[in-house]
């Protein structure tokens, strides 16, 4: 007799007693309890999946992982020069209200398909459903290695940004400091080392700490722009939303207000990490694309806050951008607050979310990983796709990211360039595996094929929905390899396009050396009606 019982979708849980509790950890499998709702069930099998991960997120958890990942108002604080540097005040305001009304149209193309299949593969696995058959498995492979790889990247990057900071504040409370890159590393394998930790023994309590995390992203926001607003004296309205910079020496003010989008683009990136915790949410495929949405609505506005705080508060834009510090936020906070006490407390905010971003960092880059690996797209897949009983998590899978991100962390210490490569890979092979899923169901659409039923729909406005998403990716993926200043030199240079190149090449060679003949593409699984 099975241990489940029916009921209503969405509310009723699986039940069963201790003996069953024990039946189903010794076959690998999560206690009962945690298998989700009904709809969860009838998802996973229609997905050919088995549920080895517990399902304890539940809305406010989820949104909350999705805020603290992002972290938009601390990015937008931290990569601050960029935009002022291309674009200025008035570059990063409008570019800001584009790129969040683009990225809402791609997250909403996004959500839906998380709907039709909330499963940890995401990307990867709507492609290999979605695309044409002639294209499917080499089209999702490619996506697999491209989110995977965008992930693992992921991790260094905010780590990294947490690691510099902490070396600006010694920067500012002690001008004799000598600034080592090794100093970096060291900070960004600790705080790496920390969100490992977490996800392992801490693994239970996630949900909650993400609760608690996304108050401390609200309230942080607000002990940081109050300070501003009631200290530091105000710039000229119409200087700030009319004046364009063109610091990086670009041909017109409105080609480097575009290169300049790297600011605004990185604080609004990866909502998706939700969707690679599908497995480990209730009701997955009517919570997931809610708390998604509510992700992007929440830090879309905090994120706008902050920077139209900043713009009218961050005083002479020269003077900021030349901080011995390495970050303008830092200078700012000390200007207005003539306090280095001050300056620190409201510095430690965006030290402690920046960490709780990496530890949510480090939980779906693992299950990304995890997911690719279940489907043997990986080399060892086996020891990547191992979920360890009891624990229920991916253990290898974390502890490999862990691996990743010292190494790529150490890259350094020999040059800070190719370290920032190996950061800008992020977004731009989270765009191409956006780019590719989207464009493979607006397809679907174009070509009159059915869509899988999904419980979160854009109805009739799903074509133009997507068409708005793709329109807005298309340029700025391109944008997103430009260097940041003319001329151009071995320094200044954007390396990412080498490095994404590199890892598009290594995945292709890979495929039809041995991948082709081990990668299980998820459509393959797939029980629904008419399922090809």
């Amino acid at each position: 007799m099975s241990p489940l019982r029916s009921g209503s979708d969405s509310q009723m849980t699986v039940t069963a007693n201790d003996h069953d509790e024990e039946d189903f950890l010794q076959k690998g499998l999560v206690a009962p309890r945690y298998m989700g709702t009904v709809a969860d069930q009838r998802d996973m099998s229609a997905l050919g999946r088995v549920q080895v991960l517990r399902r304890n997120f539940r809305f406010i958890s989820i949104v909350g992982f999705g805020c603290t990942l992002i972290c938009t108002w601390e990015v937008i604080l931290t990569l601050l020069s960029a935009g002022l540097t291309d674009g200025g005040t008035a570059g990063l305001i409008w570019g800001f209200i584009g790129v969040t009304l683009g990225f809402t149209l791609v997250y909403a193309s996004i959500a839906e398909m998380a709907s039709m299949a909330p499963t940890a593969g995401g990307q990867y696995h709507w492609v290999s459903e979605f695309a044409p058959k002639r294209g499917q498995k080499f089209l999702s492979y490619l996506t697999g290695w491209l989110s995977a790889m965008g992930w693992q990247c992921a991790i260094v990057s905010i780590a990294y940004l947490a690691g510099t900071i902490i070396q600006g504040l010694i920067v500012l409370n002690q001008p004799d400091y000598d600034f080592q890159r090794w100093h970096g590393t060291m900070l960004v394998i600790a705080i790496s080392t920390f969100s490992i930790l977490f996800n392992t023994f801490l693994a239970k309590n996630l949900p909650f700490v993400e609760g608690l995390i996304l108050i401390i992203h609200v309230i942080g926001l607000f002990a940081i722009i109050i300070p501003l607003w009631v200290l530091a004296p105000r710039n000229n309205a119409r200087a700030v939303f009319t004046n364009f910079n063109n610091g990086g020496g670009w041909d017109n003010a409105g080609t480097a207000t575009l290169v300049g989008l790297s600011t605004t683009i990185t604080s609004m990136l990866g909502y998706d990490c939700s969707v690679h915790m599908s497995e480990e949410i209730k009701d997955a495929s009517e919570t997931l694309p809610k708390a998604m949405m509510s992700s992007v609505a929440v830090n879309g506005v905090l994120g706008f806050v902050m920077l139209v705080t900043l713009c009218f508060t961050l005083g002479e834009v020269e003077a900021v951008l030349d901080s011995a510090t390495g970050f303008p936020f830092i200078q700012i906070f000390y200007n207005t607050t003539h306090s280095l006490a001050a300056t620190n407390a409201m510095t430690a905010v965006l030290i402690v979310t920046l960490t709780a971003s990496t530890i949510t960092e480090v939980a779906t880059a693992s299950r990304q990983l995890w997911s690719f690996a279940r489907d043997e797209g990986v080399p060892f897949s086996s020891f990547f796709a191992y979920v360890t009983p009891g624990w229920n998590i991916p253990l290898n899978s974390v502890m490999v990211s862990l691996a990743v991100t010292v190494l790529l962390s150490m890259i350094n210490i020999g040059s800070q360039v190719a370290l920032n490569a190996i950061i800008s890979l992020t977004i731009t092979s989270l765009m191409s595996a956006y780019i590719v899923s989207i464009g493979c169901v607006l397809l679907k659409r174009l070509r009159g094929e059915p869509l899988p039923p999904h419980r979160w729909s854009l109805g009739r406005f799903g074509l133009a929905v997507n068409v708005g998403a793709l329109c807005f990716l298309l340029p700025i993926f391109v944008f997103a390899f430009f260097p940041l200043s003319t001329p151009v030199t071995a320094e200044t240079m954007n390396w990412s396009v080498a490095m994404y190149v590199g890892v598009i090449g290594s995945a292709t060679i890979y495929y039809w050396a041995r991948g082709r003949h081990h990668f299980i593409p998820p459509v393959a699984l797939v029980k629904r009606e008419g399922a090809f």
